[in-house]
């Protein structure tokens, strides 16, 4: 049900033109200070998840592993996303919290 909750907003952001998605927006996005939170695919491979931790490591943004490929770019109306930033704060905050409740409601810890 969380799940609903997260793509839902995705798709609210996306709307509202506060979603950037592929690696090289992402990375832009980033480096420029605009990502409030970078999401990245579980399915992702790897070298796809390690750049990005690197990158929001280094830049100090707040970066989420959730979901799949398919699901991510669903939820945005695209193919398949590996990665996606969004570029507002509320939205970053809202789906942050859907996350941590989600979590909390699994009982898995932190």
């Amino acid at each position: 049900m969380r799940q609903n909750k997260v793509e839902s907003l995705l798709g609210l952001a996306m709307k509202s033109q506060n979603v950037v998605s592929g690696e090289f927006s992402v990375e832009e996005a980033v480096k420029k200070g605009t990502a409030y939170l970078v999401m990245v695919a579980c399915d992702a491979s790897e070298g796809t998840r390690k750049h990005f931790r690197d990158k929001c490591d280094f830049y100090q943004v707040p970066l989420v592993e959730y979901g799949t490929r398919e699901s991510l770019g669903k939820a945005i109306g695209k193919e398949m996303r590996a990665s996606l930033a969004i570029l507002d704060d509320g939205f970053a905050k809202a789906v942050c919290g859907q996350i941590d409740e989600t979590t909390k409601q699994m009982g898995v810890a932190e």
